[in-house]
């Protein structure tokens, strides 16, 4: 199925796979509206050559990652091999409506301190009523009062 989106003033197609959830699809569709301010080159589930495929990415002209967004359900083990291998600049994890805080003290007793430096790892939660709340899929910007975030040090 496809959705159209219009996200900080762009319009943005993208598809949902089967057994792909909608929520899946929003997440990127947020993250991609809170952060291509930031990396105007962003773009959503490139391939870039590597074990994992992001669902958000934004890389300079030399290949390098300045921005990977991983949407959902995502193991301990990926974060740590991105965070290790992948010299990735900024890695967010994005959420809807978890109980993050098993899944932040694992992120942080399961990956060393040295491989997530302030500002380099993120974790975005939203509001379990995201999806009422952006149900017109017009997201100019997204707003604080939809999610919290831990920045990991």
């Amino acid at each position: 199925m496809l959705h159209d989106f219009e996200l900080a003033g762009r319009r943005v197609r993208l598809w949902q796979r089967t057994g792909e959830s909608y929520e899946h699809i929003l997440m990127k569709a947020l993250g991609f509206a809170m952060f291509v301010g930031e990396f105007p080159d962003l773009e959503i589930e490139k391939k870039v050559g590597l074990r994992y495929k992001p669902d958000l990415v934004a890389q300079n002209a030399g290949g390098d990652f300045l921005f990977w967004g991983e949407c959902g359900s995502n193991s301990i083990r990926k974060t740590a091999w991105l965070l290790k291998h992948a010299r990735v600049e900024r890695l967010v994890l994005f959420k809807i409506g978890q109980n993050v805080s098993q899944l932040t003290e694992q992120l942080q007793a399961e990956i060393p301190a040295r491989y997530r430096p302030q500002g380099k790892l993120s974790l975005i939660n939203f509001n379990s009523e995201i999806v009422e709340i952006t149900g017109d899929r017009k997201i100019n910007r997204v707003l604080p009062q939809w999610f919290t975030e831990i920045k990991f040090s």
